[in-house]
């Protein structure tokens, strides 16, 4: 968003208020409603700054959370995998044999 000026918010307040048929005239009053215009400006402006800077840290809250779970949920590396998968073809062939040993075993019976 933008920045508002120091007087913008005064200014649009006097015009909506002539619009309604009511005029600010220089006096006591008018300073009083502009130095709120002024305080208003200044938390508007404060808060928009603010939330800049929280939504910085907040994305790079966001990144660090997101690698952290790709790291813990990504799969190992390719060496330890491949190892991995030639050790389970390794097993299921093993197990194979030993079923088929065993049925030759039984029929010889």
């Amino acid at each position: 968003m933008k920045t508002i000026k120091k007087d913008e918010l005064f200014e649009n307040f006097s015009e909506f208020l002539n619009a309604k048929g009511v005029e600010l005239k220089d006096g006591d009053y008018a300073r009083r409603i502009n130095r709120a215009c002024d305080l208003l400006t200044d938390a508007i402006n404060g808060t928009q700054s603010a939330v800049k800077r929280a939504r910085v840290e907040v994305d790079k809250k966001l990144v660090q959370l997101r690698e952290t779970i790709h790291e813990a949920t990504a799969p190992k590396s390719t060496t330890s995998s491949g190892k991995a998968s030639t050790g389970a073809k390794a097993k299921k062939g093993a197990a194979t044999k030993s079923k088929a040993s065993s049925k030759k075993s039984r029929s010889r019976k």
